[in-house]
């Protein structure tokens, strides 16, 4: 059977770099190597791979094969491929145990000595609206885990401490070499011994188990902004969990809540209430006492004012940058009178005639589009 061109096989154009050659036969080896793929034909199609990268990169080798492709005058190729076949396992094809770990697993191996940053911790609070609205400062109790005190971290009874696994020698990890039928696969797997610790505590502390860490809770004040906003998240650094080998601690991450109000709502940097006005004031016009979070403050409400019409105090919401400070928004609603005695009633009565033609007069143009649209004369 005639042996596909190598290029083909790999993908790649014949132009391609040594770089991208190598991408191209990774990608391959991970889809078609036979411990992954189950097809009858996996095996078959991975050594055609493993083949043609033995070939394509090495530079002499790819010269070669560029000129005379597969049949070489001075006997070095064949229809069996190259000198040396595939019992060699996978020299060539793998720079070392770092290349097959990557093949499999799409990355390098973690160091489990490496220093490493401590995990974060979220916490959740709940404040007033006042507070988010000025800011406030509040006092957690943050449960973390700290170094054992008794054992200083080491995780071992006082007077001993962890020994070297032996059965990894502190590498963490030990070495496992597979036997197949196109060669050996040598990879890392975590220590069963010492879970990957690299050290072994014969005598654990009383205090810890053996962890070399306890859960403490931790009193901290907090900092919180004024016009923060609910569900707004501040980041402490540096109080989270603390750093694995020596690495640095965690930060802590606290999301906010704001409590709802009972008269306002934010806007952006303003503030919004609905303020009940009577009939009479409504109409007449007159000066009505408006709440803000500071206390108190005057509203002039002009005569006819009609429900809805929202006014605007300068100054009285929420604080921004540079000293600036958005507005209160009073929005009227006119309150009809319920409950009425038979001479509040009679009252209205004579209101009532004494404005029907007054309401008509002003209202013309919509009386005048209720004829034409029910073609009343």
């Amino acid at each position: 059977m005639s042996k596909r061109d190598y290029y083909e096989v790999l993908g790649v154009d014949r132009n391609a770099t040594a770089d991208e050659i190598r991408k191209a036969y990774r990608k391959l080896a991970r889809k078609y190597h036979p411990d992954v793929n189950k097809e009858p034909d996996a095996e078959e199609k991975f050594k055609e791979i493993k083949e043609a990268y033995e070939v394509l990169s090495d530079e002499q080798k790819r010269a070669h094969y560029d000129q005379f492709g597969h049949t070489d005058p001075s006997g070095g190729f064949g229809t069996g491929g190259f000198a040396g076949g595939f019992d060699g396992g996978f020299s060539g094809g793998f720079s070392g145990i770092e290349d097959i770990f990557d093949m499999f697993f799409g990355g390098t191996r973690r160091n489990p000595f490496a220093a490493r940053q401590g995990a974060d911790l979220e916490y959740r609070i709940q404040i007033d609206f006042k507070d988010a609205i000025y800011g406030t400062s509040v006092e957690l109790q943050i449960p973390k885990t700290e170094a054992c005190p008794t054992c200083k971290g080491s995780g071992a009874k006082q007077g001993s401490r962890p020994e070297t696994c032996s059965v990894c020698r502190g590498r963490g990890q030990v070495e496992e070499v597979k036997n197949t039928p196109w060669g050996k696969i040598q990879h890392s797997r975590t220590c069963p011994s010492c879970k990957g610790e690299g050290k072994v505590i014969r005598e654990k502390c009383s205090t810890c188990t053996g962890l070399g860490k306890v859960k403490r809770k931790r009193k901290l004040s907090v900092k919180i902004p004024a016009g923060i906003y609910d569900g707004d998240r501040l980041r402490v650094r540096g109080e989270g969990e603390p750093g694995i080998n020596g690495g640095p601690p965690g930060d802590l991450i606290i999301t906010v809540f704001v409590k709802p109000h009972e008269v306002f709502v934010r806007d952006g940097y303003d503030l919004v209430c609905e303020l009940p006005i009577t009939f009479g004031v409504a109409a007449l016009g007159g000066e009505v006492v408006v709440p803000t979070l500071e206390g108190k403050a005057k509203l002039k409400i002009p005569t006819g004012t009609q429900t809805g019409t929202e006014f605007r105090l300068r100054g009285k919401g929420v604080p921004r940058s540079r000293g600036m400070v958005g507005d209160l928004r009073v929005r009227v609603r006119v309150v009809t009178p319920t409950n009425l005695n038979e001479e509040q009633r009679e009252a209205l009565r004579q209101f009532s005639r004494l404005c029907g033609e007054y309401v008509q007069n002003q209202n013309n143009s919509f009386f005048d589009k209720m004829k034409r649209a029910f073609k009343v004369d």
